[in-house]
């Protein structure tokens, strides 16, 4: 849920295009990053060069905003090229400034190299250090500058630009899904883990890679595959794919907010559909959390498919306790909780007719410091609910994620410090009940994933600081 700044939010969306016959990208590069707007709302941005033309000329454009903000028919009209990277952002911690969008583009002794990222590097800030004192230069605040440059290092010592990536990914460690346009060259990149996704498409003459299968096919492409983990993916000028592995035997631990929230319902990872994964989450939740109901309903929009799984299941109808203004603002950049609130109630209102004199089932995908979900229980009773029994398709949080997901420091996460019944009695909920991390395992089919932030056991050794300084992309 994100509709006030206290929910789980977005990550970050990468989309790479190439056709290697020359045709132009950039339509598809606007539409492809559209349909990943849900993945980050900050910033955005595209640039794009073309192969057959003077070599390392890139065109780039970005800004802060949404697409159809930033990209207004005069700017699309400036790019042009046959091979191109996009993305949209949301941070984690850092500033929201121009300079920290993406993509990043660096002009160096091979020419150029762009780069897209999405994930939280937990190694940054030594080797931003260790950069900065053999006399590198930064002009961002995010984690995706220092891989950038030590891929550009490496390269001029590679033997190629796959060489000079692999050198770099076995430097950083964290979670990355990278998509990399050197001048002749496509690269996607995924971590070793899994732990954020990337996959491949296909269109007539042009090879994509994109956080999401959907954006492949809002652009008229074919899903070919994902990228394995610690898999380096290059597409070629000839229009040939190679592959190479530049870690193998790590732990997998997929990103479970991918199914819970982050991704679009149409989308499929790892050969999971995330629609289906929700669906199971809300019969799990119905079978394990049964109780006598009126009406199923859902927190748009994460919370929908769940919900529809818990009626399913439990029989009770399924119905819609708010309507949603998607034309708000976006309200997690409002400087002060009051204002959070307030965007609150433009962005969800109760139906009144819908709710008056039934008891309902709310499901959400996550509770994370407990503000919103108590003013929509409180909404709800207002507006003549009897009761309202709310279930949450994941676990309580209680450690802090470093890898990309907005869970903040354990102190300001209510299941720390809270029991389950005094979340229930805090919300003012008739009844409170939490997706197991078994039951995670069970919804997903025995897919890997990580669940550190339930669990603190993390995939990898992570920093023992709090993670409001860390670098982030």
């Amino acid at each position: 849920m994100n509709p006030s700044g206290s929910g789980v939010h977005e990550e970050c969306g990468v989309f790479g295009m190439y056709n290697y016959t020359g045709g132009d990208v950039v339509t598809d590069l606007y539409y492809g990053i559209s349909s990943l707007q849900h993945r980050g709302q900050e910033s955005c941005g595209i640039a794009v060069t073309d192969t057959f033309g003077p070599r390392g000329r890139v065109s780039c454009e970005k800004d802060l905003g949404l697409v159809q903000e930033v990209f207004q028919k005069e700017t699309l009209e400036c790019l042009h090229g046959n091979l191109g990277i996009g993305h949209v952002r949301y941070s984690t911690t850092g500033a929201t400034v121009r300079e920290n969008t993406q993509p990043l583009v660096l002009k160096y002794y091979k020419g150029s190299l762009c780069l897209a990222h999405n994930g939280n590097l937990v190694n940054a800030a030594e080797l931003r250090q260790e950069l900065e004192e053999s006399g590198a230069l930064f002009t961002t605040t995010i984690d995706s500058e220092v891989i950038a440059y030590l891929i550009a290092r490496e390269r001029i010592v590679s033997a190629s630009a796959e060489d000079a990536v692999a050198r770099a990914c076995s430097r950083i460690r964290g979670a990355y899904a990278l998509v990399v346009a050197s001048p002749r060259k496509l690269i996607g990149v995924r971590d070793p883990h899994g732990l954020r996704p990337l996959c491949i498409g296909r269109k007539e003459n042009t090879w994509i890679f994109a956080s999401e299968s959907c954006a492949i096919t809002s652009v008229g492409g074919t899903f070919v595959r994902d990228v394995e983990p610690g898999e380096i993916v290059s597409v070629m000028k000839d229009g040939s794919l190679k592959s190479t592995h530049f870690a193998q035997g790590t732990r997998l631990a997929h990103c479970v907010f991918e199914y819970i929230y982050f991704a679009r319902l149409d989308s499929t990872i790892d050969s999971h559909s995330v629609y289906d994964v929700r669906v199971k989450s809300g019969r799990y939740l119905a079978s394990h959390f049964p109780t006598d109901a009126d009406l199923v309903a859902g927190v748009p929009d994460s919370g929908l498919a769940s919900a529809y799984g818990y009626a399913l299941e439990s029989g009770i109808p399924f119905g819609f306790a708010f309507h949603k203004n998607s034309y708000v603002g976006r309200t997690f950049i409002k400087p002060t909780q009051k204002e959070r609130e307030s965007g609150v109630k433009m962005k969800l209102n109760v139906i009144p007719t819908a709710v008056a004199g039934k008891r309902i089932v709310l499901v959400d995908d996550s509770i994370v410091r407990g503000t919103t979900i108590k003013n929509l229980i409180r909404d709800l009773k207002n507006a003549g609910a009897r009761e309202v029994h709310v279930r949450i398709s994941s676990p309580p949080f209680l450690y802090p994620c470093y890898f990309g997901t907005d869970v903040p420091a354990s102190g300001s996460l209510i299941a720390h410090s809270h029991s389950v019944e005094e979340i229930r009695d805090a919300i003012g909920a008739d009844s409170l009940g939490y997706m197991s991390i078994d039951g995670l395992s069970e919804i997903v089919d025995g897919l890997p994933i990580c669940t550190a932030c339930f669990s603190g056991e993390y995939p990898m050794e992570v920093p023992d600081h709090d993670i409001s300084g860390a670098l982030e992309s």
